[in-house]
Formats: C-alpha cells, structure tokens, sequence
C-alpha cells in the first residue's frame, strides 16, 4: 500500500474538479455544541457526512478514469462470468457442427479436458493522511483516483495481452504450449507457431462468439474505502485508506484461432500463417471455417504490421495481395 502525503489546493477546488455534491453545513463552522464533540481544523468540521462526500468526491473522479480508458482485451478474448472460485472449461476442443438429420440425432460427448481457470484477488490501495484533510489540501488527489479508475480499466488488457505473449510457454486445454508445433488433430501433429527469434505477432479469428482468449470475471472491479473512526490505520497512524479490488482472471479459448510467430512479419510469414489457420479441420476431417481478422503487435512490429496490411503497393510496384486483408491491433504489452 502506497501513503501518499500531499499539499495543494482546498476543498472549492476539489467540489469543482470531482463534482462532489458537498452540503454546505457539512463544512460549516461549528457551533459550541459541535466544537465540544468534533474537531475544527480550518473551517472544516472532520465527521462521518463530510468523510462520505469525500468518498463520493473520490469515487466521480475513479468512475471519470474508468471511463476514459480505451480498452482492446474485448477484442480478442470472450467475457465470461464466473459464480465460483474456479471455472472448468471441459468442453473445450469441441467445434459443434450440424449435420443431415437422417435416422436418430448423432449425440456429440463432450471431451473431459481438465483445463480450469482459477480466480484471482487484484487490488489498489493509497493512504490519504488526515493531516491533509486537516489542511484543506485534499483537492489535488483527483488526478490520483482518476489514475486508479483509469488503471483499473486498463487491467484486463494487461492480463490478456500479457497471457498471449505467454501462450508460445503455456499450457492450452489440450496439453500443448497454445503456440505449439505439435497440436493433435485426428492423431496428427498440427502447428500454429512460426520459429523464430524476433518480437512476437499474432494473427486471430476474433469473429467468433468464443474469441481466442478468455476473461473470466468473479467480482468486477470496485472503489472502497476504509475511513472509520475506530478502524486500526485511522487511530494509529492517522490515515484513511481507499482502494479498488476486483477478483478475475484469464485464459486460454480454441488454438486454432490463434496462430504465434516470432518469424520476421512480411509477406510471406503472414501468408504462411493466414493459409495455415485456414486450411484447420475438425478430428473429423471437416474445414472448421477459420478465417483470421486481426493482426495484433506491439510497437516494435507496428511498423512492419503496417507495410504487410496498410500499403497497396509492394516494393516492385505490384499490388499487395494482402492490402487490407485484416485489421491490425497495436497493445503496448507486447514487445
């Protein structure tokens, strides 16, 4: 938990930029009675009602960082809510297709993968100091819950993208490293992974109700705080404490929506990918319909994403065969 120690601007300010709706006897100065009972310090009357529009205060500029955070995880992993503390996914691996009805249905058993995803508690903390409340300096902490909104909602992009990054050395439903050259399918060995020794790039199907990756969500994310007179921080160290908790956690869908090269994006590595993930069947020897839609890099690869997908002309003048074949995705959690 990180304590902060601030001085700055007083409580008009902070009104103006969190939009708290203060009472103004809430702050107002007290009577002889009130003085008796609860300390003045500046003008300010230190109780519950005013510790309360403090905390609203906090909470509207968290919920404007929150809100102002652009997120991508959406676009490649599937939200999926969770109602334990692990979710099993044994119904991986299964590609349901339909068939002619002729004589009884054909029941398809699902294959008992052991693959499970376990929740995980998250948390963000600060410590606000009552001195500073005290000192009507408390307006310049809007910036720092507008921080803590803001990394909030950014950090399902931090766990998916950094799970993908992962996948060429963990472990996917079937057994295999996600990117892996030796998937079975119908007792073959089936890859969806370039060699290679540069930054990774992946190309996904991202069409599909089940994306490439999964976000499994126990509690969603959550402003609190700790400011009760009697509580252990607040007598002994003088210190209020506010915070976000969320419990969640990722993992990973089909691999065959998703194919990791760490090759030289170019042409023809992106051609090789792109035919690999298309040509993909079932055990039962049927196509699957894979047809990847976005090319996600990291900013070392923008550069050569772009030449590959975004110019219409190749180098010898020729038209580029792959001028918009699909979107790109640039994360800043990949190398």
């Amino acid at each position: 938990m990180k304590r902060i120690a601030i001085f700055g601007i007083g409580l008009a300010a902070l009104a103006g930029l969190l939009g708290a709706c203060v009472a103004p006897d809430a702050y107002a100065l007290g009577s002889a009675e009130g003085l008796s009972s609860l300390p003045l310090i500046g003008g300010l009357i230190i109780n519950q009602a005013a510790l309360s529009d403090l905390f609203t205060g906090f909470k509207n500029a968290f919920n404007t960082g929150f809100r102002s955070a652009d997120r991508y995880w959406e676009r490649i992993a599937t939200l999926v809510p969770s109602t334990t503390k692990q979710e099993h996914y044994a119904w991986l691996g299964q590609w349901p297709k339909l068939r002619e009805w002729i004589g009884d249905r054909h029941v398809q058993g699902l294959e008992a993968h052991d693959y499970s995803i376990k929740n995980k508690s998250f948390e963000s903390t600060v410590g606000v100091l009552r001195d500073d409340i005290e000192d009507d300096s408390f307006g310049v902490y809007a910036p720092l819950f507008q921080e803590m909104g803001f990394a909030a909602a950014t950090h399902p992009d931090e766990l998916v993208f950094t799970l993908l990054a992962d996948g060429f050395s963990t472990l996917a439903y079937d057994g295999q490293n996600f990117f892996d050259t030796d998937h079975e399918v119908a007792g073959a060995s089936v890859s969806n992974t370039q060699a290679g020794a540069g930054d990774p790039w992946f190309l996904l199907d991202t069409r599909r109700p089940l994306k490439p990756l999964i976000f499994q969500r126990r509690q969603d994310y959550n402003f609190v705080t700790m400011t009760g007179q009697d509580d252990e921080a607040v007598f002994m160290r003088k210190e209020y404490r506010y915070g976000v908790d969320a419990r969640v956690n990722v993992g990973f869908g089909f691999w065959q929506q998703a194919f990791g090269a760490k090759a030289t994006l170019d042409a023809t590595n992106f051609n090789a990918a792109l035919q690999a993930m298309m040509a993909l069947k079932s055990d039962e020897g049927r196509p699957l319909g894979i047809m990847p839609s976005l090319l996600v890099v990291g900013p070392t690869n923008r550069a050569a994403a772009k030449t590959v997908i975004e110019v219409e002309k190749n180098a010898a003048g020729a038209d580029n065969i792959n001028y918009k074949a699909v979107d790109i995705l640039v994360v800043p959690w990949l190398s």
